[in-house]
């Protein structure tokens, strides 16, 4: 990973940093990481995540075949 500073304005090379960490979902690792989590509750949270993944990309996916 990579930022660049121009012009010394590191608090716009911070705030890009951190857009990119959030992103890549290492803020939410972390955070789980910090707490032994069951091998149970792993499963369900797994499956809540890709339940919600997969309504996002129905979603994005509906037309509306509606004609008025």
């Amino acid at each position: 990973m990579d930022i660049k500073v121009f012009g010394n304005d590191i608090e716009k090379a911070l705030k890009s940093l951190k857009r990119q960490l959030q992103k890549e979902g290492l803020f939410r690792e972390i955070k789980q990481r910090s707490f032994y989590e069951k091998p149970s509750e792993k499963d369900k949270r797994k499956r809540r995540e890709a339940q919600k993944k997969r309504m996002k990309a129905l979603k994005g996916r509906r037309i509306s075949t509606r004609t008025d």
